[in-house]
């Protein structure tokens, strides 16, 4: 099949775009607003962007019906600063708890029954169970196309400053991704986990 996006002519049930784009980490930002309440959600458009500096993007929309943008990024934006956290396959259900839909200023760990622990160069709070969390302060933001009237994409930078890795994952001098099992968007409503790797030398 073929099809025109703008013109949403696949004929399905849902848009296929967000199934074939895939897997896709998940950005677990927490954040605090300009009053240090603190936020937590997750977001499936999310990656690295760049190596030296790292550099990390998450990509969040406006709705119609919201009048203001998502509470990440306004705090992001606000304050200058987020964290990144690891979503794994033990915390997928507290990940899922705090995508939510919370009045502004709530505490999605509280909701979602989390622990925090303090970042080292940043103010936002970690997900303490998480085995990775990447501090970063805010580069910049872009706003992309959208086709939509009313509502609007925009695309969160931010430079990572700080990183934590648990010990337990550092195996040989490398990181063993597979013992935490990271959680990893489809399409629609699924998910998978990282479970296995192999390895292939680049072409001379």
């Amino acid at each position: 099949m073929f099809y025109q996006p703008q013109l949403r002519d696949h004929g399905l049930r849902h848009d296929p775009f967000k199934a074939l784009v895939v897997p896709r980490p998940i950005g677990w930002i927490s954040s605090l607003d300009a009053a240090g309440r603190p936020n937590l959600a997750p977001y499936s458009f999310f990656n690295a962007m760049a190596a030296d500096p790292p550099v990390v993007v998450f990509g969040t929309s406006l709705r119609p019906r919201e009048t203001a943008r998502k509470d990440s990024q306004a705090n992001i934006e606000a304050t200058g600063e987020f964290v990144v956290n690891l979503a794994t396959e033990a915390l997928k259900d507290p990940m899922n708890a705090s995508a939510a839909s919370l009045p502004a200023g709530s505490d999605e760990f509280v909701h979602a029954k989390l622990a925090t622990v303090p970042s080292r160069l940043v103010k936002p709070p970690r997900v303490a169970a998480s085995p990775v969390a990447l501090e970063c302060r805010h580069l910049q933001t872009v706003e992309l196309p959208c086709d939509n009237p009313g509502r609007a994409n925009y695309a969160v930078f931010g430079q990572v400053i700080g990183i934590h890795i648990d010990d337990g994952l550092i195996v040989d001098g490398k990181v063993d991704i597979l013992r935490c099992r990271p959680l990893a968007r489809l399409g629609y409503m699924d998910y998978t986990v990282v479970d296995s790797v192999f390895a292939m030398d680049r072409p001379a």
